[in-house]
């Protein structure tokens, strides 16, 4: 969209694996966003304590919670990259979720938030995202629906080596749900 001012995204994976597929995708679509459009890494989501009311109400919120949820209020909008544990969201990327919506101002607020998902499985994590869309509406996050990206087989699409999105119809589709976010952040920023 020529003239507007460039939108400033923050991916998070949910994964803490060295080889994770998500997180190997987070890092793919900086090059798929569309022009106009950068994309930034979080924070490591690995470092924040678990949640415990008594760190928050004894010491304050630690650093690295703080940092987090700055990154995610200074962004246009968030991309979550989650594989799924258990039918739903990794505890590390619920944990996060809870420190950061305990922060004054909850910086998911109004927040446009994107899904994608990657899996070794046939559903390519689509349980996890249909959870965590229930978390992000207690938020009250803006979250995009259409389209969707599970990343099935991923194994298949991701080179284990070099961590590289290495097909082309999945690299076609997370670029055109990119393009699809962005305009759905311009509308409902205006």
């Amino acid at each position: 969209m020529s003239g507007a001012p460039e939108l400033k995204l923050l991916a998070i994976s949910g994964s803490l694996r060295r080889g994770s597929f998500n997180t190997a995708l987070a890092r793919a679509l900086a090059a798929l966003a569309p022009a106009g459009t950068s994309i930034v890494t979080a924070p490591s989501i690995g470092v924040l304590p678990l949640y415990d009311a008594d760190i928050e109400n004894d010491e304050g919120f630690p650093a690295s919670v703080l940092e987090l949820a700055d990154a995610v209020r200074a962004a246009d909008g968030v991309i979550i990259v989650t594989p799924e544990y258990n039918y739903s969201v990794p505890g590390v990327l619920k944990n996060a979720i809870d420190w950061v919506s305990r922060v004054p101002g909850q910086p998911f607020s109004g927040k446009p938030v994107l899904i994608q998902s990657a899996s070794p499985g046939m559903l390519g994590g689509a349980r996890a995202q249909y959870h965590l869309r229930q978390i992000l509406v207690f938020l009250e996050a803006q979250v995009f629906n259409r389209p969707e990206v599970f990343v099935a087989a991923a194994h298949t699409k991701i080179d284990k080596e070099s961590g590289a999105l290495i097909d082309e119809a999945t690299r076609k589709f997370a670029a055109a749900q990119l393009a699809a976010f962005a305009a759905y952040i311009r509308r409902v920023a205006s």
